[in-house]
């Protein structure tokens, strides 16, 4: 005998499924990405790294692939020479060759820093820039809105005009 077509009289019901879990089950967590090498070897890399970018600035090789393309200056333009500049304490010529050196370049500072710590310590690259709070999100926003101005200013001559690529 059947009850149901395709089901025989001796086969159990099966159990009805509930539309939603009383609780929801624990999701498992990705476990982090394990490091690569040692902390020594990291820190050669990154030292490796730091050593390229100070030969190239040291020779004057252009590093903003923008003004490479296009010989015109980014918005960032001038951050380099401005940070130089600033770490020799010469103020007014790194205000002349980027205005907002003075609250770029700390952050900057700060996020290389923290990245660099945590990438010799955990063998991973992640700074507080990288997280999703409103501070970071509206100061982020708010650079880059002054950065834009202050090079669509300088193509009308205000700041001394464009830096020079």
């Amino acid at each position: 005998m059947q009850d149901e077509p395709g089901r025989r009289a001796d086969e159990p019901l099966a159990a009805p499924v509930p539309l939603h879990a009383p609780y929801p089950s624990p999701v498992p967590r990705p476990s982090p990405p394990r490091p690569q090498g040692s902390a020594l070897g990291r820190a050669t890399r990154l030292a490796a790294v730091g050593a390229v970018f100070a030969v190239a600035v040291a020779v004057r090789f252009p590093l903003c692939p923008f003004a490479l393309i296009t010989r015109h200056p980014c918005p960032g333009c001038g951050l380099t020479r401005a940070a130089l500049a600033l770490a020799t304490g010469d103020l007014h010529e790194a205000v002349h060759f980027h205005p907002l050196v003075i609250p770029t370049v700390p952050v900057v500072a700060l996020v290389l820093l923290q990245g660099s710590y945590n990438y010799v310590r955990h063998g991973r690259w992640y700074t507080f820039a990288f997280q999703q709070t409103r501070f970071v999100t509206l100061g982020s926003i708010v650079l880059a809105v002054a950065m834009i101005a202050v090079w669509l200013a300088r193509f009308f001559g205000a700041f001394g005009g464009p830096v020079a690529v």
